[in-house]
């Protein structure tokens, strides 16, 4: 089993359109569009890079510590 990344990206979904921008920039596929409506981060796959939340035009991804 993988060992997940201390970090990872979360979706605010109030302000996320659905654009599909994290999905094509995501280095590792670690997002998609869930049912037409938000982005969603499959956090096995997330490593925190930073890049889709850099890239989303609505600025509705964050990069947070794991708890």
């Amino acid at each position: 089993m993988m060992k997940r990344s201390p970090r990872h990206a979360v979706v605010h979904k109030a302000s996320c359109v659905a654009c599909g921008t994290c999905v094509d920039v995501c280095p590792r596929g670690a997002m998609r569009i869930h049912a037409g409506s938000f982005a969603e981060v499959n956090e096995d796959l997330c490593v925190g890079c930073e890049t889709c939340a850099r890239e989303c035009p609505a600025s509705a991804i964050t990069v947070e510590v794991r708890a």
